[in-house]
């Protein structure tokens, strides 16, 4: 995710952190300054905010090792300001494994809470929930109320919450995926209606703040899984542009940069007798010509990092190393030679076109 800086790696993982936590730390400093506290009141507050999302980052890995068991890989854990990201390479197709997948992090939360109820009740320190809600009170006990609360909201039954996933997995016992996720969403919307008429009411800008956030989530899973069904059966030959200009690594920037100017192709293949090197993106071309003029050859700029696709692959599965990678174009080889590309653009052209021939056909 950008503007998020790297703190390390967790059983491989990378876990990071997005600037905007920043905001939570400068928010809970000016509560405690508001309120009057002594700076090692406002310390502690601090310190309690980072305990809290290292339970967060337990809640994650949750997620994450309970998805590695089913060969799906992490790409990173990050922290924001409304908690804890784990961005999987995929959702299990599985009903089971999702499932799983999906009560790992709040089953890490009941373990947390569990440990320190336990632990505060032998030694006669555990608060009820109301005690422990002002500025100052026990630092475990809240922390204890805190996981109970991560548990309560990450399970209700609504995207992006992993309650939204479990409903959508025991939905899909009985149900297409694609059905079971419309329902999940709907029940997500409906959720967020209710957030947000509660927060307009009583008034609370927190639960309106929650209302967008699960209203947006559930949409946004819905038009993924939608665009899942409609790639569904797809390869990659069926979405590849075939009409395409290579380059030559002894061509000069100057020619590639008239070859974008001429047509609408943005990226472009850089070959050396047949044979694939590399991608030269638009944003590479423009940065390079800006630095070095057009007569160097564009060899010495080659992305080769780039990922590659065969015809008969799955479009589904080129699509997520695309995202994976980060690249915006993907070429097709057959044999070391390029026979086509692939881009998000071809791709949503592709559907585009497929929705309106069904639509014409109904």
């Amino acid at each position: 995710m950008r503007w998020s800086w790297q703190i390390g790696r967790i059983a491989g993982i990378r876990v990071q952190v997005h600037w905007t936590f920043l905001i939570i730390i400068a928010w809970v400093i000016l509560v405690h300054v508001a309120d009057g506290a002594t700076l090692l009141a406002a310390a502690v507050g601090v310190a309690l905010v980072l305990a809290v999302f290292a339970c967060v980052v337990l809640h994650e890995l949750g997620h994450a090792l309970t998805a590695r068991r089913f060969g799906i890989t992490t790409r990173d854990i990050t922290l924001l300001p409304i908690g804890g990201v784990a961005r999987l390479e995929r959702m299990p197709d599985e009903p089971r494994q999702e499932l799983l997948v999906a009560i790992a992090g709040p089953a890490v939360n009941v373990v947390i809470a569990t440990l320190l109820a336990v632990g505060l009740g032998l030694a006669g320190q555990l608060r009820p929930m109301e005690d422990v809600t002002r500025v100052g009170a026990g630092f475990l006990s809240q922390l204890l109320w805190i996981n109970v609360f991560l548990v309560l909201f990450n399970m209700l039954p609504a995207f992006p919450m992993d309650g939204g996933r479990v409903l959508r997995s025991l939905l899909a016992f009985k149900l297409p995926y694609a059905r079971a996720t419309r329902i999940a969403a709907t029940a997500g919307r409906g959720m967020a209606v209710l957030f947000g008429l509660a927060g307009l009411l009583l008034p609370n800008p927190f639960l309106v703040f929650i209302a967008i956030f699960v209203y947006l989530g559930a949409g946004a899973e819905a038009q993924v899984v939608e665009m899942r069904v409609a790639l569904d059966g797809l390869t990659v030959r069926d979405a590849m542009m075939t009409r395409f200009t290579a380059l030559r690594d002894s061509a000069t920037l100057g020619d590639a940069a008239e070859e974008l100017l001429a047509g609408a192709q943005q990226d472009f293949p850089v070959v050396s007798d047949g044979r694939l090197l590399g991608v030269l993106s638009r944003g590479a071309l423009v940065k390079h010509l800006r630095e070095h003029g057009r007569d160097p050859r564009v060899g010495n700029f080659v992305e080769g990092t780039c990922q590659t696709a065969v015809e008969h692959e799955p479009l589904e599965r080129a699509l997520q190393r695309m995202r994976a990678a980060r690249c915006v174009t993907m070429p097709v080889v057959r044999a070391g030679i390029v026979v086509g590309l692939v881009t998000m653009e071809n791709v949503s052209e592709l559907l585009l076109v497929q929705g309106v021939g069904s639509g014409a056909v109904r």
